[in-house]
C-alpha cells in the first residue's frame, strides 16, 4: 500500500493550504449555484479572496445549527410565518480594506464582538428554546443529494463531511437550507473515472456481475464481491456465491481458532486482491469511501430518514445520460435504461419502509442500523472488529 501514501499525504497536506481552501470551496459554490436541483437549497459561504493568504482564510460569517444539533434541528419554529433564521436573507458582512484596519484598531479596543459575531436568535423565542421546526427526512435528503452531486455529476467531491462541517438554517418557505464549510480536503475526479464509477454503483443495483468484474479489472481489482461490499457500505448480495460455498467447505470440521485464523488470511488476501494493481488502481476511492461511510453515519445519526442507497443509485444513473462529455447516442440509450432502472430502485423502498415499520414499532433500528449490524458482521468472519466511532467527526 506504499504507493497510496503520498497521495493522501498530499491530500493532508492541501488541507493546510488555506488558499486551495478557497479555490475548492468558490468551485462549490459555483456548481451548486448551476445546479437546479441543489439552488436555493445548498450554500456555500462567499470567500474574501483580497484578504486570504496560504495560511488565513477570511469568509462571510455563517449562523446556522449544526447538523450533530437534533434538538434545535427539530425543535418547535417560534420565529413567525414567512419568516427564516438568521442569515438566510442575504445579509454579509463585506469589509474594505479600510474596514480591515478600522477593526484591527477596535479589536485592540476590545469594541468589535458584536459587528463580527451578532446576535441574532429572535427565532428561538422568548424562552430561547425553539427550534428550526424542520424534519430529518427534508436535512437529509438535500445532504444526500448535495454529496450524490458531487461524485457522480461533477466529480468534485467534498471528503470531509462530517456533522461539524454541516450548518442547517431555515428558509422563508419553512424548508431547510444546507450550509457547507470545511473545503480543505477534496479530490477531483477525471470524467472517465466519474462515468465508471456511476455504472459500477448502478451495476452493483442491478446485480449486474459482468459490468462489476469489467470495471474492477480496469482498476487492477481482483476482487469484486469484497470491493463491491465496501463500496456499498453492506455485504454484496449480487454475487454467484461460489468463493462463499469454497470457503464454507474448506472451514467444516476445523476448530473456531482455526476458522479465525484462516478468514483473518483470507481478508488480508482480499485486501492485497482489491489492490491487486497498484498503478491502475484509483487512488481518489480512499476519500470517495470516507465521504460515503460519513454520509452514511450521518443518516443513521438522523434515524435512517431517507433510502440513502436508493437516492444516490437514482444520481448516480440519471448522471450517465445527463453528461455532455458522453457521445449523444449513449447518452439517449442510458436515459432509455435509467426509466427502466427506476423500477429497480422501488425494490429498495420495500426494505427501507420495512425497517422504517420496525423502528416505529421500536423493535430495532432504521436501514442504516440494519447495514452497520450487518457489515460489522461480514468483517467479524474476516477477523475484523469495526469500530463506528473511528468514523465519527
Amino acid at each position: 500500500m506504499y504507493s497510496i501514501v503520498p497521495f493522501i499525504t498530499e491530500r493532508l497536506m492541501l488541507e493546510t493550504d488555506f488558499e486551495s481552501e478557497a479555490k475548492n470551496s468558490e468551485v462549490m459554490r459555483k456548481l451548486v449555484d448551476s445546479e437546479p436541483a441543489l439552488k436555493g437549497r445548498v450554500y456555500i459561504p462567499q470567500v474574501y479572496s483580497e484578504f486570504t493568504t496560504k495560511r488565513i482564510l477570511v469568509t462571510e460569517w455563517i449562523e446556522g445549527v449544526r447538523l450533530w444539533d437534533k434538538d434545535a434541528t427539530r425543535g418547535r419554529w417560534l420565529g413567525g410565518y414567512g419568516n427564516g433564521s438568521a442569515g438566510v436573507h442575504g445579509e454579509k458582512l463585506k469589509f474594505s480594506a479600510a474596514d480591515m484596519e478600522a477593526a484591527r484598531r477596535e479589536l485592540q479596543q476590545n469594541s468589535l464582538r458584536e459587528k463580527l459575531k451578532p446576535e441574532r436568535e429572535e427565532w428561538k423565542g422568548r424562552n430561547g428554546k425553539g427550534g428550526l421546526g424542520l424534519t430529518g427526512k427534508d436535512v437529509m435528503t438535500t445532504i444526500v443529494d448535495l454529496f450524490s452531486a458531487q461524485i457522480f455529476k461533477w466529480g468534485v467531491v467534498h471528503c470531509d463531511p462530517h456533522p461539524g462541517n454541516i450548518f442547517i438554517r431555515r428558509l422563508p418557505s419553512g424548508k431547510p437550507e444546507v450550509v457547507l464549510i470545511d473545503h480543505g480536503l477534496y479530490v477531483y475526479m477525471a470524467p472517465k473515472f466519474r462515468q465508471q464509477y456511476a455504472l459500477f454503483w448502478k451495476s452493483l443495483m442491478t446485480f449486474d456481475n459482468k459490468t462489476i468484474a469489467h470495471i474492477s479489472e480496469q482498476w487492477g481489482i481482483k476482487a469484486p464481491d469484497l470491493f463491491a461490499s465496501a463500496t456499498l457500505m453492506r455485504p454484496y448480495e449480487g454475487g454467484d456465491g461460489s468463493t462463499k460455498d469454497s470457503l464454507t467447505k474448506e472451514l467444516s470440521g476445523k476448530t473456531k481458532a482455526e476458522r479465525h485464523y484462516e478468514m483473518q488470511q483470507r481478508m488480508k488476501q482480499g485486501i492485497r486482491d482489491v489492490l491487486a494493481d497498484e498503478d491502475k488502481w484509483p487512488k481518489e476511492l480512499i476519500f470517495i469511501g470516507r465521504n460515503m461511510r460519513i454520509v452514511q453515519g450521518n443518516n443513521q445519526f438522523m434515524g435512517s430518514p431517507v433510502n440513502r442507497v436508493k437516492m444516490m443509485g437514482n444520481w448516480a444513473s440519471a448522471s450517465l445520460f445527463q453528461d455532455p462529455g458522453l457521445p449523444l447516442h449513449e447518452r439517449f440509450v442510458n436515459a432509455w435504461r435509467h426509466l427502466i432502472f427506476k423500477t429497480v430502485l422501488f425494490a429498495t423502498d420495500i426494505a427501507f419502509y420495512t425497517f422504517k415499520v420496525r423502528q416505529w414499532l421500536g423493535l430495532g433500528g432504521g436501514m442504516e442500523d440494519e447495514v452497520e449490524k450487518r457489515m460489522q458482521v461480514m468483517a467479524k468472519d474476516f477477523g475484523v472488529e469495526l469500530q463506528h466511532e473511528v468514523f465519527e467527526g
